[in-house]
């Protein structure tokens, strides 16, 4: 145990310091080598590879301009059938949203105001859809970063069938360590971030491949790009 141990430990510094682990009868990797790809220095194929990755596992990606991503929104939501839509009342989209969709139903905008506990059956049952920011996107492998609260709760991510998230290309990263750095997660990381790497899905029953399971059946990720 000891040993197998150290073997770890020894593979996580080297991963630390930048230098690819070797594996028996490889060729170490050169020293100093850069975890990030160089392929994903560049703005436009961080988004590029986002997209990728994301669509690859059935996310999909909707690019817009800042001004218009409450319409796509509305036209994405409408389009899926979604009649009730649950969004924060305090969160940062809020005002845009309420703007843009209220009084324009369907979908109708159902505010996240009370514990869970006094409202299950309609959270479970009687919403469609959510909405949330996202803090941040990893290009390597396609992930949003969510850092849920008591404004955009973590439920609103994890329960209603569909998710819709609001993500601006400026806070995408090439990796995940990128992010971490960037963000200075070591000094402010919530106690429950989330990392979103497309929907809901399992092949725990049968190997047979199911979306939606426990959670979401869909991710729809509106990139917010300047032009």
């Amino acid at each position: 145990m000891s040993e197998a141990r150290d073997r770890i430990l020894a593979r996580l510094q080297l991963a630390r310091d930048g230098v690819a682990p070797t594996t028996a009868g490889a060729p170490p990797a050169a020293s100093g080598a850069s975890p990030a790809p160089d392929t994903l220095a560049d703005p436009a194929d961080r988004l590029r590879a986002f997209r990728t990755r994301l669509e690859a596992v059935r996310g999909e990606v909707h690019e817009v301009t800042q001004d218009g991503w409450p319409g796509l929104l509305l036209q994405l939501a409408r389009e899926r059938g979604v009649e009730r839509l649950l969004y924060g009342p305090r969160a940062p989209l809020a005002p845009a949203l309420e703007t843009t969709l209220r009084g324009r139903e369907p979908p109708e905008l159902v505010p996240y105001t009370a514990p869970v506990e006094d409202w299950k059956k309609g959270l479970f049952d009687d919403v469609d859809a959510a909405v949330t920011g996202a803090a941040g996107g990893i290009a390597e492998t396609g992930s949003l970063i969510l850092w849920p609260g008591p404004d955009e709760p973590r439920l609103m991510s994890l329960v209603p069938p569909i998710h819709f998230a609001v993500l601006s290309a400026d806070t995408l990263f090439p990796t995940l360590a990128d992010a971490m750095r960037a963000q200075d997660w070591a000094a402010r990381m919530p106690t429950n971030p989330l990392l979103i790497s497309g929907p809901s899905k399992s092949a725990d029953i049968e190997q047979t491949l199911t979306y939606g399971v426990h959670g979401p059946k869909s991710l729809v990720v509106i990139v917010i790009v300047t032009t």
